[in-house]
């Protein structure tokens, strides 16, 4: 197809716009906020220390790819459980400083620091392992699934091992008083100061009530029923395409008498050990993560009882405007309830004008 002077398909424009997120989503990963973060986060980082330590059969010996390094944490835990070469892949600038680390804890005979996205870098040898940390908000938010399944794809030898290898995502109805004390805080102003801000509690409530996925963490209490899984992801089989939407249906049952403001949704992930799996989960009920859980207020409460189910279909899928940005739909029926839906997102606070995705 011809395309004229000074214009460009919409192949072009969305390679352009892709270069562009990618840049954005790198550039976040310079910064050492973030990988103060994720190294204070104890349960995440514990979780793959005790993950590898207990694979050293596997990796004693071996060659493994760490797709994403950052600062290199994963690949010296892979170098001290005995492995023969680890090549860590880190596109962003941060590659300099785990050098630095790498070279600081005398590993550099073992772990080779190699800056680049691991499609477009070339490893001098396959490998029998693939350890990365690509988990986003909701699992899938800015993750870098795609990216390990590349290199699964492209350099993983037939048998090998991913780390971790599962994952699972879970749904639960909540209520979260907090949001409710904010809308009735505008029926108070008067009693405090004389003035009538009463008017004020539905342009508070389509404020606050909108289609962001608040990351946040859940109270136990405001929890409503057991979690229910929707879908589960095995690394070693599942394809980029199927990435494209992930859902499933899930049916829960309240506990007892309350009104349901929001759905939480979290995510574990699974490495295969040889005694038992470990998992590593960012369930509300289990030690808090730098992931939390991902939060999405419905319109208006809806009352429960105990018992009363609660059942619909949730799918997720990228945001038209970045394959990075996860949306979320989220049909679903309360008790005797019409069904109903809505599509959630979580802004984007990467972009240079400072809008956000819809």
């Amino acid at each position: 197809a011809t395309v004229a002077l000074g214009q460009t398909d919409g192949s072009e424009k969305r390679k352009t716009d892709k270069t562009r997120q990618d840049r954005l989503y790198f550039d976040t990963y310079s910064d050492v906020t973030i990988h103060e973060e994720m190294l204070a986060d104890h349960v995440r980082t514990n979780a793959y220390r005790m993950a590898i330590a207990k694979n050293t059969e596997l990796i004693r010996d071996r060659v493994v790819l760490d797709v994403g390094a950052g600062t290199g944490v994963l690949s010296i835990f892979c170098a001290q459980a005995g492995a023969r070469r680890v090549f860590a892949v880190e596109a962003c600038s941060i590659a300099e400083q785990a050098a630095n680390i790498v070279r600081q804890n005398a590993m550099e005979d073992r772990v080779e620091v190699i800056r680049g996205t691991v499609e477009t870098v070339d490893l001098p040898e396959r490998v029998d392992v693939i350890v990365s940390e690509w988990m986003g908000y909701a699992l899938l938010h800015e993750s870098m699934l795609n990216s390990v399944l590349y290199a699964r794809d492209r350099w993983l030898k037939p048998g090998g091992v991913i780390l971790p290898s599962r994952a699972e995502l879970y749904i639960s109805p909540i209520c979260d008083p907090l949001v409710e004390d904010r809308l009735h805080f505008w029926y108070s102003v008067k009693d405090q100061y004389g003035v009538d801000m009463s008017c004020m509690w539905d342009f508070a409530r389509k404020c606050i009530k909108n289609s962001d996925i608040a990351v946040s963490s859940v109270c136990v209490e405001d929890v409503l029923s057991h979690p229910a899984r929707f879908a589960e992801l095995d690394l070693n089989t599942v394809t980029v395409e199927q990435l494209r939407t992930v859902s499933g249906p899930f049916t829960c049952a309240a506990f007892g008498s309350a009104a349901v403001n929001a759905f939480c949704v979290y995510f574990t992930v699974t490495f295969p050990c040889p005694d038992k799996p470990l998992v590593l989960s960012t369930s509300p009920f289990k030690p808090e993560t730098h992931w939390k859980q991902a939060v999405m207020y419905l319109d208006a409460p809806l009352e429960v009882v105990q018992d009363t189910p609660v059942t619909g279909e949730v799918r997720m899928f990228p945001s038209e405007d970045s394959d990075r940005h996860i949306c979320v739909r989220v049909d679903f029926s309360v008790g005797d309830s019409k069904r109903q839906s809505k599509t959630f997102s979580i802004r984007d606070w990467n972009s240079d004008t400072g809008t956000t995705d819809p």
